[in-house]
């Protein structure tokens, strides 16, 4: 992974206009090289133009000390090198000067006018110098030649600083561009991240929701159960062993089968954990985004898989509530036929949970279960009547979580359906819900 690109921005530890102090020391040593050369080359051309060999030094040094500012000003090094052509000064600042200049942001027809200057001033100077020294010695080889010499050597001042800064500058600006890139990606990735951690923890969410809402309804009515039960047995234990001993059968095996259940839930619960950590661990971070979504729909298809009641067993449910004490009137209409696991698991626990609150607020109150197989639904609909003088069985004091109305709520939901509940007129409880049958 690269850093963010903040962090490639270079920190500016050097004075003025440097960047890093090395590069200030670099700058600095070629301005004193340069100065030094021209200053040599100052004494001849202070011989030639007639003038005190100190003025042509101090004009040497002046002039060569401008490639100190190169990085600062690139053009004007090159016009100053471009301007003492004619004096035959500036070797180094000539070469150095064009360099900086094509490897800098400039446009390309400024680069490529001020290189063809370099050219024609280098070009020109270096002919007539040639020839006048030629034709001093007494050697005369024909213009020709001269032209040939001082294209070859303009040629060879020129192009080698100008090709080289041109390929170093299209370098960099790649290289800038390849970590723009990377840091882009960087970022989205950050970004993806975040968003496949949002999804996860949605469904880490969706899936605690589901497991809370699951052992709500498994755990609930077969407990709600067993209180009734052994309240009616401790109201007859002396009165009627029999039936005393009866209950407390019903209540053992109401225990071990809820025992079964909450075992069989965290049994799946382990396994999955362990899955979903050895998922995590063998999960690059490239496929964070998938991973998320993955576990974010698995959430839901092993709501949708695994085994749940179904209808069919809506007769032993009923049974048992009628085993407590409570009287239950269940009626069918239409015909009966098979739905979907998560349909009939969904209508079962609605039943479920609606006669598991009868018992918990309305214990002994007359209880009427409605089923209706309709074309494209299924409604079910638990109604109670208010609930008679208190009794033995009411005297069990369930607990509420307040918990039930919601997750039957969030069930009938998910599959797109409508529950309703609330009193009614005549002092009972009405519990309703329609499920799309596919």
């Amino acid at each position: 992974m690269t850093t963010t690109g903040e962090d490639h921005v270079p920190a500016r530890g050097g004075p003025w206009w440097w960047d890093r102090r090395r590069g200030a020391v670099l700058d600095m040593s070629l301005g004193a090289v340069s100065a030094l050369e021209c200053a040599a080359e100052g004494i001849p051309f202070a011989r030639d133009a007639g003038i005190p060999p100190a003025m042509g030094v101090a004009f040497g040094l002046l002039a060569g000390s401008v490639l100190v500012v190169r990085r600062k000003w690139p053009i004007a090094v090159v016009l100053v090198a471009i301007a003492i052509t004619p004096a035959e000064m500036g070797f180094l600042l000539g070469v150095v000067g064009l360099y900086t200049l094509a490897a800098c942001e400039l446009p390309r027809r400024i680069i490529g006018a001020l290189a063809g200057m370099s050219f024609a001033g280098t070009l020109i100077v270096t002919f007539v110098r040639l020839r006048q020294d030629m034709v001093g010695d007494g050697v005369d080889l024909g213009d020709w030649f001269f032209a040939f010499a001082a294209i070859g050597s303009s040629l060879g001042l020129t192009a080698p600083p100008l090709l080289l800064g041109l390929y170093v500058g299209q370098r960099r600006r790649l290289m800038e561009s390849l970590r723009e890139r990377a840091d882009s990606l960087e970022r989205e990735l950050q970004l993806l991240a975040e968003r496949a951690e949002e999804r996860a923890q949605w469904a880490r969410n969706e899936e605690r929701t589901r497991i809370a809402r699951e052992m709500h309804d498994v755990v609930a009515h077969r407990v709600s159960l067993m209180v009734v039960h052994a309240a009616a047995l401790q109201a007859v234990a002396r009165k009627d062993p029999e039936k005393a001993v009866k209950n407390a059968a019903l209540v053992g095996d109401m225990g071990r089968q809820a025992l079964t259940e909450l075992r069989e839930m965290l049994g799946v619960l382990r396994s999955g954990g362990e899955g979903a950590r050895a998922e995590r661990a063998s999960v690059p971070l490239a496929a964070v985004g998938v991973a998320a979504a993955a576990a974010a729909s698995r959430a839901v298809e092993d709501g949708e898989s695994s085994e749940g009641p179904c209808l069919s067993e809506l007769d032993e449910l009923i049974g048992q509530s009628e085993a407590a004490g409570m009287v239950v009137d269940l009626s069918v209409e239409g015909e009966v036929r098979l739905y979907a696991a998560e349909v009939e698991s969904t209508a079962f626990r609605v039943v479920q949970e609606a006669l598991t609150n009868v018992h918990k607020h309305a214990a002994g109150a007359k209880t009427y279960v409605r089923l209706a197989h309709r074309v494209s639904e299924i409604a079910m609909q638990v109604e109670n009547d208010p609930p008679p003088v208190a009794s033995a069985a009411s005297s069990a004091r369930l607990p509420s979580g307040g918990n039930g109305l919601v997750g039957m709520k969030e069930r009938v939901a998910a599959l797109g359906g409508v529950f309703v509940s609330g009193p009614t007129d005549a002092g009972g409880f009405r519990v309703s819900a329609v499920i799309p049958a596919s």
